[in-house]
């Protein structure tokens, strides 16, 4: 089991429950796979009682093993962008990304992202890390943003992922009167040609999942709580669009008017999930960004 004190973000370490093999739990209670098992035995960073063990050593219940987690930092540029960090562990940071902010460098954006204010975070952590995203927003989406803090929380938080383990939800303003209070759309979602930024609902695609529930009626907008099945790109755009009531504030797929918004008014609202190592349920909410509050506000 994991004892959550003696967890590290540079060492895993885990008391193992019963008499089995170094490679056993390894594989079947901490989920590393094949590869990651040669490369411990290469770099020696596997350790039972504090000492270097084959994956082929016999274990004992009550034996502690830990891996080591050396890793070199991204070379992303350290800023100070004053990020809203909502929650720091030994596996992942949470972040409350605001609109217009970029989640990775580009060759657009080098700079100004989450990556660099977060290497900024933790390097005056003094900590070691090599940012990886479990989840990334469009540039002009807010909200929730899952930072892993080493490859086996990314691969284990994207396996929960891939089986829809991850509860998110987002609110969004669409344009017009939603009628029914809840309403799910599972409709395919395809990318029409290699180099089109715009996705469209065909059955060519892939399969696509959302649920909605109307928060508030408004003068010709709807306030929704969307939440995601399935995680395909540009995928709340995408089936707003199709219902017939895009986002407002949406160029590629809405309505726009810049007097109301100048963004989408799409919000990353909240996330549930367990903890990597401890399996605990975690559960975050970012409130409402001001330029969607002042949206719903205009159209009351």
């Amino acid at each position: 089991m994991f004892k959550k004190e003696e967890q590290r973000y540079n060492i895993i370490s885990y008391t193992s429950e019963e008499d089995s093999t170094l490679k056993e739990i390894l594989l079947d209670k901490l989920n590393f796979s094949v590869r990651s098992l040669s490369k411990m035995k290469r770099e020696q960073s596997m350790l039972v009682n504090g000492e270097f063990k084959k994956p082929s050593t016999k274990i004992k219940k009550g034996d502690l093993i830990e891996v080591k987690i050396d890793e070199d930092m991204a070379n992303f540029t350290p800023q100070d962008l004053n990020l809203d960090i909502l929650y720091d562990d030994f596996d992942i940071i949470m972040v409350n990304k605001p609109p217009f902010m970029v989640v990775h460098p580009t060759k657009s954006h080098s700079e100004g992202t989450i990556a660099n204010g977060i290497t900024d975070y933790i390097i005056k952590k003094n900590e070691k890390v090599k940012v990886r995203f479990v989840n990334r927003l469009d540039m002009n989406t807010s909200g929730l943003v899952i930072v892993a803090k080493n490859a086996y929380a990314h691969h284990t938080l994207s396996l929960d992922m891939s089986k829809d383990k991850v509860e998110k939800t987002y609110i969004t303003v669409v344009k017009g009167i939603v009628k029914e209070d809840f309403g799910t759309i599972n409709q395919p979602i395809y990318r029409p040609t290699e180099d089109s930024i715009k996705r469209v609902v065909d059955e060519r695609g892939q399969e696509s999942v959302t649920h909605y529930k109307v928060l508030e009626r408004l003068n010709d907008a709807t306030v929704l709580e969307v939440k995601l099945e399935t995680g395909r790109t540009h995928q709340i755009r995408v089936h707003m669009n199709y219902i017939g009531h895009g986002i407002i504030g949406d160029e590629l797929y809405g309505y726009v008017d810049e007097n109301l918004i100048n963004r989408q008014a799409l919000h990353a609202y909240s996330l549930k999930f367990n903890q990597p190592r401890t399996k605990e349920e975690l559960e975050f909410k970012a409130n409402l960004p001001k330029d969607i509050e002042n949206l719903i506000n205009k159209l009351k």
